[in-house]
């Protein structure tokens, strides 16, 4: 029968799928904040390049 074959093989796929989510490791609390600040001081790096830009580009329009 082939759809017992089927249903076997589709086991052996989400038994895989499964394994393979499992074996990511998970962030820590530390670490999640730390990643967090490093993102956020990226972000406060790029928007004070961007407003030194912006003042750049008024002043020479007068």
């Amino acid at each position: 029968m082939t759809r017992g074959n089927q249903r076997e093989q589709d086991r052996l796929k989400a038994q895989k799928k499964a394994a393979a989510g499992q074996k990511k490791p998970k962030e820590s609390a530390a670490g999640l904040a730390k990643r967090k600040e490093a993102d956020a001081e990226i972000l406060r790096a790029k928007q004070k390049k961007k407003d030194e830009e912006k003042a750049v580009a008024e002043g020479s329009k007068k």
